[in-house]
């Protein structure tokens, strides 16, 4: 463990969990066998907080085997065994909340009231949600379809999940792709990001201190490259999930298709808020302000494309522009900051970059600059409002992932719903109206996954989520999420016992 000299104990206090490596495999913590080292980095600072070996095809090989193993036992377990482990895992990582918001703000950035209050009680949530659900994996009610035969389907666990986790939400993903595929009988291989590893590997242990079995939860920390397109491609794994970019899910795509296993690919976004007339608009600029921050706007659902029906337009740039100013850019664990910093420098630079190129054909309102003095050797960005961008230009187009937002007005109701539906992606939207018949044609007509109504960002454990289009498919959360991690056999029995006698003679005639 490499501490750099600022009050880490403080800052890390489960530090010590992680002594004996960054792999955690059938129930133990081990060190990666790459022969390579990662650093973990904490971007308001840009200094190592701890440096681990990556994960090898080895230990790829040795996760899947121990899920392998373990997943005859897990999957014979009755939805009440499987249920009240779930339960038990809710409470430990009740007890270790503050761990979990500590671990998950020093590698992200993100502040510690954000992930005080959003992350780690949305994911202790969401493994209650998953404690009870796995009590109603249902199939469908017996019955006579064909003559003397009674028909039933069953709902049946997959196997082995290979599962690949991002960096922006690193609990929360963790938690969307491990939870419904154990809650379902499944065991599982989870790959977080390189860059953020920790709050993975609390996971699992939380899950284990609960008495989940070993081999159901294994973490391995290695490059995508490396251990994740092992992973993917490993013949032993019967499903891949993978939360990234629209470009990495192609590849993982293509991978998985050589050995034909099911995928659950949730991608890019690029997120209209479409404001009519009639909203009101000292709520809409908040809400946009809100939506387009949220994680430093490393969120594929954040409010990224806002267009302004024309009467509203000049006031909604002026009242966001005089909003975005007032947030608070500053160390994630102090209790004023409202924002903190990218996850890294290279990130701050990418979205730098987006900005000044759009300084050539569109108008930069308030910021569009890395802050000075204290915060200058963080990855922090001041939050940035582009107006009057063309529609076809890459700020508009493009996922910048960073706190940006573009705004564009429009004429007609047809336009606005147009020019919402005017990119590849389609994960996440908002309109924002009075008039309930304008908001449900927009929520009819949108193409994403989740629409809001005069809100943007918020998201319940009992409802899914997931895209359209370049967006990816399938759902994460919610009972829905169980036709990813599930397949369905029918079941046929045949009555009388000549059934089979009878259609032998409808073929082949009496013989």
């Amino acid at each position: 463990m490499h501490n750099p000299g600022n009050p880490t104990p403080e800052r890390f206090p489960a530090q010590h969990r992680f002594a004996d490596g960054a792999q955690f495999i059938a129930g133990r913590l081990t060190k990666g066998t790459s022969g390579r080292t990662h650093a973990v980095v904490d971007p308001a600072t840009g200094e190592e907080v701890y440096t681990y070996e990556l994960a090898g095809t080895d230990d790829v090989d040795a996760a899947v085997a121990a899920a392998r193993a373990a997943f005859p036992g897990w999957s014979g377990a009755t939805p009440a065994e499987r249920s009240d482990a779930l339960h038990r895992f809710a409470a430990v990582l009740a007890e270790r909340a503050e761990d979990f918001a500590r671990a998950e703000s020093l590698q992200c950035g993100k502040p510690l009231k954000l992930t005080r209050e959003f992350d780690v009680p949305g994911t202790i949530d969401n493994t209650a949600f998953f404690a009870g659900a796995a009590r109603h994996l249902q199939g469908q009610s017996a019955g006579e379809y064909s003559g003397d035969h009674t028909s039933y389907v069953r709902r049946e666990p997959i196997g082995v999940v290979g599962s690949i986790a991002p960096w922006n939400y690193p609990l929360q993903m963790a938690a969307w792709k491990i939870l419904p595929a154990i809650a379902a009988g499944n065991t599982v291989v989870l790959k977080p990001a390189e860059l953020t590893p920790l709050t993975s590997l609390l996971f699992a242990q939380a899950a284990t201190d609960a008495g989940i079995p070993d081999g159901v939860i294994n973490i391995v920390t290695g490059t995508g490259k490396e251990a994740g397109e092992h992973l993917v491609g490993h013949p032993d794994v019967a499903m891949t999930s993978f939360t990234g970019s629209t470009g990495v899910g192609k590849r993982v795509a293509e991978i998985a298709t050589a050995t034909v296993k099911r995928i659950h690919l949730e991608l890019g976004g690029k997120a209209p808020f479409v404001v009519f007339d009639d909203a009101d608009l000292e709520a809409a600029a908040h809400g946009a302000v809100a939506g387009s921050l949220i994680n430093t706007g490393q969120d594929c659902t954040a409010a990224t494309r806002a267009y302004v029906q024309r009467p509203l337009y000049e006031a909604f740039v002026e009242r966001t522009a005089a909003l975005m100013e007032s947030v608070r850019l500053g160390d994630p664990f102090a209790p004023g900051t409202d924002l903190g910093p990218l996850i890294s420098h290279t990130q701050r630079d990418r979205v730098a970059g987006f900005v000044d190129r759009a300084r050539g054909y569109a108008r930069v309102v308030t910021g569009g600059e890395a802050p000075q003095g204290d915060l200058r050797t963080g990855a922090y960005y001041r939050p940035t409002l582009v107006a009057d961008a063309p529609q076809d230009s890459e700020v508009v187009q493009s996922e910048i992932f960073g706190p940006v937002l573009v705004v564009l007005p429009f004429d007609t109701d047809d336009e606005g719903i147009a020019l919402a539906n005017d990119t590849p992606y389609g994960l996440a939207a908002s309109a924002w109206s009075r008039d309930v018949y304008r908001a449900n044609r927009a929520t009819r007509e949108i193409k994403a996954g989740c629409v809001w109504v005069n809100d943007h960002i918020p998201i319940i454990s009992e409802m899914p989520h997931g895209g359209y289009k370049a967006s990816g498919f399938g759902k994460d959360m919610s009972a829905y999420s169980f036709e990813e991690y599930t397949q369905i056999k029918h079941v046929m029995f045949d009555n009388t016992a000549v059934a089979a006698k009878d259609w032998h003679r409808t073929v082949f005639g009496d013989r």
